[in-house]
């Protein structure tokens, strides 16, 4: 490493780095490899070599988008490297709802046996917004066990999945149609996309996944489905700020919680890290075997 003139500057091991961290570790960066720990405008102005943003996955919200811009410091993310991973945990999650796996569990343990009678997944009616990498592997894996897919993406991309089981609807349409609803698109900037009309309009039982970002749901608005029963669960890997206070919504026994590990198994980090370690190599101009040697 050191003959190819590189050196690697690493943060503590087993934690997120915070801003102090951070601002020791960058003032001669000039490529990072990102992960999830929020970056703040000071640190990008500390980090006054800084020609390029790996990030190790495919989500921008924990960057300072404008700063770096303003700066004209390339921002490379690893696209699809964990849509497998995170469509996995959708569907757990869906099968944990349906099945009250949360609620067995935990009564087991207290010494309990609690029987809920469950809801099959074979021929519902499951609605997908957004089919890239992630909605798309979800529609795939929904259809091959049997659901019927609805699903809403503004480019429509060929997902592979035959008519018979698959058929694009609109917002609306979704919302009134679905058994399930599961999203995987980016977050409007005007308005959540579950508030409170939406969820006044679903079918009464829904179960609500999002796995993408907590601000696509209203969560005042989500309580109050919650409560008049109008949801039958809300499952969610996803909070602002992480972790979320306590106790909050993931204390909720009609919400099944998990901590923002949708990517985090073992083969979608090695795929986003892979991928994001080609992209920053890539934008320094280095030769592959200069950061991995």
């Amino acid at each position: 490493m050191a003959r190819q003139g590189v050196e690697i500057v690493y943060a503590t091991s087993g934690k997120l780095p915070d801003e102090a961290e951070l601002l020791r570790l960058v003032p001669d960066v000039t490529g990072w490899l990102a992960g999830v720990e929020p970056v703040s405008p000071k640190v990008i102005a500390a980090a006054s070599r800084l020609c390029v943003v790996s990030r190790n996955g495919t989500g921008l919200d924990n960057l300072p988008l404008g700063e770096l811009k303003s700066r004209g410091i390339a921002v490379r993310t690893a696209d699809g490297a964990n849509a497998r991973g995170v469509a996995e945990l959708a569907i757990a999650m869906i099968f944990s709802a349906m099945r009250h796996l949360p609620h067995t569990d935990q009564g087991l343990k207290a010494g309990n046996w609690p029987r809920r009678r469950g809801i099959e997944f074979f021929g519902r009616t499951i609605g997908i917004i957004g089919c890239g990498a992630v909605g798309g592997t979800v529609a795939r894996l929904a259809a091959a066990m049997g659901a019927h897919v609805m699903a809403f993406d503004p480019a429509r991309p060929d997902v592979g999945i035959d008519p018979a089981r698959f058929r694009w609807a609109k917002h609306d349409e979704i919302f009134r149609e679905a058994d399930i609803l599961t999203l995987h698109c980016p977050p409007s900037k005007d308005r959540a996309l579950v508030n409170r009309d939406m969820l006044a309009a679903v079918k009464p039982g829904l179960i609500l996944v999002n796995t993408a970002r907590s601000s696509l749901v209203d969560e005042a608005a989500l309580i109050e489905a919650l409560d008049a029963k109008q949801l039958r669960s809300y499952c969610v890997d996803v909070f602002d700020p992480e972790p979320p206070a306590f106790p909050g919504l993931a204390s909720r026994a009609d919400v099944i919680a998990s901590s923002h590990i949708g990517g985090y198994t073992e083969e979608s980090v090695n795929r986003a890290t892979e991928m994001a370690v080609f992209n920053l190599m890539e934008s320094l101009g280095l030769k592959q075997h200069a950061l991995t040697a």
